[in-house]
Parts: structure tokens; sequence; C-alpha cells
């Protein structure tokens, strides 16, 4: 059995994230068509980070540098294998949301359920800055979503504008704080 260490990741830490293997087959994406969400195929393997390693080193570096949370899963050798990062600043009109930016699990450690601790783990932090909502616009793949509906995430009931056009592909979902 895996046992895996969860612990608050530091800007030293940032460079660990060449260890995790992002890569993605994507079978079936959710797509707006005809004005009606809908899976397509889309049958794609993505080998590498989406919009490049820099991209999500510099997201990861920036989420710390600016007092937000980021939280490494890493193995019994003290490999990071996944991590999650939440930026604490607040946005919305009916609600305080904080956006859930990051969040990747090595391929070969996936369906394990360390991406679903690290969200638990966020989620209190997340509480305990008395945020009401934690915003995330989730990659499309059919998987993706699954992971996130089955953790009890919903379509969010006040879209951010900006982070919509950002990618309008992205599912935009919350998760409800108690």
């Amino acid at each position: 059995m895996l046992s895996v260490e969860y612990r608050k990741l530091a800007i030293e830490d940032c460079v660990l994230i060449n260890d995790i293997n992002p890569s993605q087959y994507i079978n079936n994406a959710w797509r707006e068509v005809d004005g009606k969400r809908q899976l397509v195929k889309i049958n794609y393997q993505d080998t590498d980070w989406a919009n490049g390693y820099e991209h999500h080193f510099n997201s990861l570096k920036a989420t710390i540098l600016n007092n937000g949370e980021a939280v490494g899963a890493f193995d019994q050798n003290n490999k990071l294998i996944g991590f999650i990062t939440l930026n604490r600043e607040f946005f919305g009109e009916n609600y305080k949301y904080v956006l859930l930016d990051q969040l990747f699990i090595s391929l070969e450690h996936r369906n394990k359920g360390i991406g679903k601790m690290l969200f638990l783990i966020i989620a209190e932090k997340a509480k305990e800055w008395k945020a009401d909502k934690i915003y995330i616009c989730a990659g499309s793949a059919e998987e993706t979503i699954a992971f996130y509906f089955a953790i009890g995430c919903k379509e969010t009931v006040e879209m951010n504008k900006k982070l919509y056009e950002n990618d309008p592909n992205d599912y935009q979902l919350e998760f409800q704080l108690q």
C-alpha cells in the first residue's frame, strides 16, 4: 500500500513539480454544442503540462508568494506525486469565492484517493479563511469532471467572467464550504 505524506509547500519546493507526470489521455471532453453542454469524442493524448511547465511553476510560486496555500503529496521516497493550490484573494458578488488554481496528480498515482485528500485539506484552509465556496476552472476531460462531481462539486451559480473567458472550454465548478 502506498504511504503518502501531505505537507505545505514552500518556495524551494516549486521545482519538485518537475517530478510529476502530468500526461493524460482524453477520450471524451465536455463541450458546448448548439447551446448545450455535452460529451464530445476528443481522442487526444496530452503528454505534457497544459500551457507548459513554466506556467504551472510560476503559478505555484505566485500562489505561495501571495499568501495562498499549496499542499503537496509525497511518496515514501519523499518524491512529489501530487499538489494542489488555493489562491487567497476573494472574489464574487453574492459569495466569497477562492480559486482552486491547480490540482495535479502524477499519472501513475491517479485513482488512489490522493486528489480527494488534497482537496479536503485545501477545503479546510478555505474555511479558515472564511470563504463561502471554492471556485474551480476544471479541464473539460470526462474523467476530470467526474472526479469533481464525485467529491461534491457542482456547476457554479456565479460565473467569473474573466476566468471563463480565459478558457471557455473549462468547466466552471464550485464547492460549497460548510
